[in-house]
């Protein structure tokens, strides 16, 4: 399948891991794997791999500080600027449409179902790595009907983002994402204190109460 391609698996279930790591391709190279969302986001920081296989439900979201999401999207919200090259595939049992939408507006590439083959999981994390997205194909559906007013959106989320700063956007995006203000201020070089005040500016600015609606609001225009 050409270039072998690092890739980190994100499962909770050790039997599930070892049963798939058997059944890939050499091209696939598992080099670290994890069980939990706060696992997954280390390991993924520290070994930077091209692809994470990556199981939509986990424990430890609301350990990582976002109560409201699957375990999957607290990964993805985690891990997109702590690895910023590396692409997420999705892999759950769930072929929930809901389920399917949240993983993908949070970040991943692709998404299929663990009734999927080795060599089905293989070619997916090859044409992910290579910037393509995939989809078990009864899903497909779902991501189209999802995604079909996106202009519209885009639209909208421009003329709202332009009420916001530069600076506050970055902010936006960041506390969006799951950050911490402690984790913000340090990616930004900026005071904790300087984060508070940005974030109150941007809930003020988009009419929201909280970092949670936040999120929602930047998850449903694409900005994450």
């Amino acid at each position: 399948m050409g270039e072998t391609l690092r890739v980190v698996l994100v499962d909770d279930h050790s039997i599930f891991r070892s049963g798939l790591r058997a059944d890939l391709d050499p091209s696939v190279e598992i080099v670290g794997e994890a069980a939990d969302v706060a696992g997954a986001v280390s390991v993924i920081a520290e070994l930077q791999p091209d692809v994470v296989l990556l199981d939509v439900h986990l424990p430890g979201a609301a350990d990582a500080g976002i109560p409201d999401a699957s375990g999957g999207e607290a990964v993805l919200r985690r891990s997109s600027l702590l690895a910023p090259r590396t692409r997420f595939l999705a892999l759950s049992v769930s072929d929930a449409a809901e389920d399917v939408v949240r993983v993908i507006r949070a970040g991943a590439r692709g998404y299929i179902t663990k009734g999927s083959s080795g060599e089905e999981v293989s070619r997916a994390v090859h044409a992910v790595a290579g910037g393509d997205a995939v989809f078990s194909p009864r899903l497909a559906g779902f991501v189209l009907d999802a995604f079909g007013a996106v202009a519209g959106e885009t639209a909208t989320a421009s003329d709202e983002l332009d009420r916001l700063s530069a600076r506050e956007q970055e902010v936006m995006r960041l506390i969006a994402r799951g950050y911490a203000y402690k984790e913000v201020a340090a990616e930004l070089f900026i005071s904790t204190k300087t984060v508070e005040t940005h974030v109150s500016a941007v809930l003020r600015k988009l009419q929201l109460s909280s970092r949670y609606e936040l999120t929602a609001w930047a998850s449903e225009r694409r900005l994450l």
